[in-house]
């Protein structure tokens, strides 16, 4: 990895529309972050959703900064500092990282997932198979990145390019042969991923979600397919062909498209044959593999797998032997049996369509044979348009429901609670309860529930935090599960 360049090699492929000082400086780091500057280094001058950048210029010259690339030119510029202006910072950060870390995404071969749900389960289980076929491999998800096995916290879906480049660069120096990457709809617009090459990309679905940073599904959609336009001919795009925005996605892009579905035809197709709550046996073109994952958009999750893992060359009765191994990631329909004889189900499901899809799961394997009381709320400073939408989700497809606090963040939880009740009627407020603090409300549905029924507590999953006023509390639905069964 060089961690010195001149600042013209930096700027190579953008467009510099003025400069003042030297350019044939020597840069050392590139950052967007004015408090991680250091003698030497870039720092880039984002306008950004909080906060301008330009307004940190100053700061970033007293820490150290060599260079300032911005979109207008400061007032008065500082003896030995080099200024470069662009069209747009946002654009171009993504070229400049890319270059100052040795472009490391053609060094191997970088695998992105899109779509509403799933993100996080296929770019894990494509991590977990491919180290399994024995190469050295890169993780950037929501829950975790990893370098070959070794954890590097994740702050955000998709980190900055800088830090992006960064990781991909570690992963190289690694040895990794493939890296694979949820690519959010926030990381796309703001051309998080600028700059990178991909060797292919998956779509999974695409429903109400981030409307607070996107306002309409339409800019939304439009965000994800902005990622499938700019890949190469050389790349493949692997659509669902059971969501209405799959075909969509791929209508531009110059990539091999491949499709998957588990209702029509499609290249890469599966059914249910058996299914119970340790697992599922699938028909997968044409072959019976079991697998120890439930519900239906799993079996899409596994078949986008499928279908990535041929196209990265690997032989279909190879790709299933390992599908087979398999396990489900961590906070996604994680099952938990009581003493007593039922199933708590914790799972990540924020979005009305999560928590349909995970509530048909349960109660297809339940066949009526059981009660389902699900544990939900909805998280504080977000859209708020999809909270009434949760409570009539969580009433349509239970039998009980305890409404309680997700991570209400600057919001008063009652608020949030009063917002999802807003949408139910008369007849669904009859099965409904709502209590603030969600340990009594998994406490509560634990006491309700009997032998054979199953509790969803849906929200949270993975997440070991409670994010109540601005502070990040220690929080884990699977802790406040096993410590309940423990004392019953």
């Amino acid at each position: 990895m060089n961690s010195v360049m001149k600042l013209i090699e930096l700027l190579k492929n953008v467009e510099v529309l003025n400069t003042f000082g030297n350019t044939e400086v020597e840069i050392t780091g590139v950052n967007i972050d004015s408090r991680r500057i250091e003698a030497g280094h870039l720092f880039v001058a984002i306008p950004g959703t909080q906060t301008d950048g330009h307004k940190f210029i100053p700061k970033a010259i007293e820490l150290g900064a060599a260079a300032i690339l911005c979109e207008k030119m400061p007032e008065e510029q500082v003896d030995g500092v080099t200024y470069v202006v662009v069209e747009s910072t946002e654009s171009v950060v993504g070229i400049v990282a890319t270059h100052f870390f040795g472009d490391p995404s053609r060094k191997l071969k970088l695998v992105g997932v899109t779509g509403t749900n799933g993100k996080t389960t296929i770019a894990t289980l494509l991590y977990n198979m491919f180290r399994k076929f024995g190469h050295k491999c890169g993780l950037l998800s929501t829950v975790c990145n990893y370098i070959e096995g070794e954890p590097i916290p994740a702050d955000h879906t998709t980190p900055d390019p800088i830090e992006l480049n960064h990781l991909l660069a570690q992963m190289v120096d690694a040895g990794c042969e493939y890296a694979f990457m949820e690519c959010s709809s926030h990381a796309i617009a703001q051309k998080r991923i600028g700059g990178l090459k991909f060797a292919g990309a998956l779509f999974t679905n695409l429903t109400r979600d981030h409307l607070d940073y996107h306002k309409t599904v339409e800019n939304y959609r439009d965000a994800k397919k902005a990622f499938f336009d700019g890949l190469d001919k050389d790349a493949f795009a692997i659509t669902n062909a059971d969501d209405k925005n799959g075909q969509y996605m791929v209508q531009n892009t110059k990539a091999e498209v491949k499709t998957y579905s588990i209702r029509s035809m499609a290249d890469f197709k599966a059914k249910i044959i058996e299914c119970h709550f340790e697992g599922m046996y699938l028909d997968i073109n044409g072959k019976e593999v079991g697998v120890q994952f439930i519900g239906k958009f799993n079996v899409s999750n596994l078949l986008a797998v499928y279908g990535a893992a041929v196209m990265l060359g690997k032989k279909p009765e190879d790709i299933l032997v390992i599908l087979s191994t398999l396990k489900s990631v961590s906070g996604r329909l994680e099952p938990i049996r009581s003493p007593e004889g039922y199933t708590a189900v914790v799972d990540y499901a924020h979005t009305p369509d999560a928590l349909e899809n995970v509530l048909n799961t349960i109660n297809e394997v339940l066949n009526g044979k059981g009660k389902v009381i699900t544990v939900c709320g909805a998280g504080g400073n977000r859209d708020k348009g999809k909270r009434p939408i949760m409570a009539q989700t969580a009433a349509k497809l239970s039998d009980k429901v305890i409404i309680t606090s997700d991570n209400p963040r600057f919001e008063e939880p009652q608020d949030i609670i009063n917002d999802m009740l807003a949408g139910l009627d008369n007849k669904q407020m009859r099965k409904v309860v709502s209590i603030v603090d969600r340990k009594e409300a998994i406490r509560t549905a634990c006491m309700m529930a009997e032998k054979g029924d199953v509790i969803l507590i849906a929200g949270k999953g993975h997440e070991d935090y409670q994010e109540i006023k601005g502070v990040k509390h220690h929080f884990d639905d699977r802790e406040v599960v096993r410590e309940i069964f423990t004392n019953e």
